[in-house]
């Protein structure tokens, strides 16, 4: 009976995706790689965009790395887009193009564990393996009234499962917990399976919130005949290593004259932005025209954007 309801709910009320226009291995691939970590509003956008670029395969395995990357931008988090790169590479070049169509294979692949594995396998191959990403686990934790450890959470997943449309299936878990099992207070008024709920609500204590952290940093706007400076950030950084963005300005106490200001947000970070007019020393100089075949990080992109440049 749950499986029916949900399923149901599903077939009438799933959001009308791109990705879900067909169970093409590639599509599929791309926008679960994107979704890592990322919400699906981001998403929209540049997985057109990309496959507009890469609609293929073959051609992403192609393409230049600062392509591919360029392409990326505003999606954080690049060595997803590093280690799809590589995969499609291995697939083309090992495979002879041939999607794998297990879970077992696609998990050999680089960038792909447990859940992108299952769930590609799942949507693309019709293969009998549950997910769990965060959406699944509130769902199940509310289901059985109690917080579960992953095992716990990956096996009642699997007990779950509906055999005859898996693909489905998960993606209407994952659906429920996005649109009407949310954090803090669900939408049970609208949950088509609240009758199988132990719950019938949030858990009895609190879901935790990660704190909000405040920082506030300079860039410096170095714009001369038309060149934009720009400076590459380390290979080791743990952030966005090897993409450009602005000079950082290190304040020796007094402020510097601000010429522009700016929100941006990476994960639990609201940084206030400050942008500085004039020289900088750090880093090279690139022509306004070219800057879109650059990788960028996402807030170079907004301050360009902004400053009408780009």
């Amino acid at each position: 009976m749950f499986r029916r309801q949900l399923l149901v709910w599903y077939d009438a009320h799933r959001r009308d995706l791109p990705w879900r226009e067909d169970r093409d291995p590639y599509r599929v691939w791309l926008s679960e790689i994107m979704l890592q970590q990322t919400r699906v509003a981001a998403v929209l956008g540049k997985y057109t965009e990309f496959l507009q670029l890469f609609p293929t395969v073959e051609q992403l395995a192609a393409a230049p790395q600062s392509s591919v990357l360029a392409a990326w931008s505003g999606l954080g988090y690049y060595r997803r887009a590093r280690a799809l790169q590589d995969a499609a590479r291995k697939i083309v070049g090992e495979f002879g193009g041939r999607y794998p169509e297990t879970a077992e294979e696609w998990i050999q692949l680089p960038g792909i564990g447990r859940y992108t594995s299952a769930a590609i396998a799942s949507i693309a191959f019709n293969e009998k393996e549950a997910v769990v990403d965060g959406n699944v686990e509130r769902v199940v934790e509310r289901l059985v009234g109690r917080r579960l450890v992953s095992t716990e959470v990956w096996q009642l997943a699997e007990e779950l499962l509906s055999s005859r449309r898996p693909g489905d299936f998960n993606q209407a878990m994952m659906e429920l917990g996005a649109t009407v099992c949310v954090p803090g207070e669900p939408k049970c008024s609208l949950c088509p399976v609240a009758r199988s709920c132990a719950t019938r609500g949030g858990l009895p204590q609190a879901e935790k919130m990660k704190r909000t952290i405040h920082a506030t940093v300079f860039y410096a706007l170095d714009c001369q005949d038309g060149k934009i400076r720009l400076r590459r950030r380390l290979k080791t950084a743990t952030v966005m290593p090897l993409m450009w963005e602005l000079p950082e300005v290190v304040s020796n106490g007094s402020e510097p004259e601000v010429w522009m200001r700016l929100k941006h947000s990476i994960m639990n970070t609201n940084y206030d932005v400050r942008v500085v007019r004039g020289g900088s020393k750090v880093g090279k100089r690139f022509a306004a025209k070219d800057l879109t075949d650059i990788p960028l990080t996402g807030l170079a992109r907004k301050i360009l954007r902004a400053a009408e440049i780009l």
